[in-house]
């Protein structure tokens, strides 16, 4: 473990560096070119803004609103004969749409139940296995100006719904 530190402490200055001597051999203005991508980048997160700002405020109304915990209320029964916990479904609907509030879910299941309890494991791994597919689609296609996302929207959710399914069969199997 102390030579991986020691090695990282060199590695990266010794990869900026190799690209900097290979630039200024190529006769590249490195400087200039540093410059023109620090605007691009901020450019570029100027741009994300709209975005961001879309997904905080639907994800806001749809938490205040009691809609989660009246879906939540509504699905319990039928969560409950067939072995999963009905707390875990918020992080199931939050998840795909951001990591931040998903985090957020996951510390508090964490924080009640405990990291050894099968709902904070659950929690976990449910957080490891799934990506925030309306985070992606929205932020990122929406900076490069895709319009249709259809395929990749449907690609996204099924690869969700298959890492809910696949934490909670591991998780049981495992921990159950």
């Amino acid at each position: 473990m102390v030579m991986i530190n020691q090695i990282s402490l060199f590695l990266i200055p010794l990869i900026i560096g190799g690209i900097l001597l290979y630039a200024t051999w190529k006769k590249i203005p490195t400087y200039e070119a540093f410059v023109e991508g620090g605007k691009e980048g901020i450019q570029l997160a100027f741009s994300l803004i709209p975005f961001l700002v879309g997904m905080m405020v639907a994800i806001s109304i749809f938490r205040a609103s009691g809609a989660m915990e009246y879906f939540v209320s509504l699905i319990s029964p039928a969560l409950q004969a067939i072995g999963i916990p009905p707390e875990i479904v918020p992080l199931a609907l939050i998840r795909p749409i951001s990591g931040t509030a998903a985090l957020g879910l996951t510390t508090d299941l964490i924080a009640t139940y405990g990291p050894d309890s099968f709902i904070g494991r659950l929690a976990s791994t449910m957080q490891g296995s799934t990506d925030t597919t309306f985070y992606v689609l929205t932020v990122y296609f929406g900076a490069v100006g895709i319009k249709k996302m259809g395929d990749a929207l449907k690609v996204g959710l099924l690869a969700d719904v298959v890492g809910f399914a696949a934490s909670i069969i591991i998780v049981t199997l495992v921990f159950g």
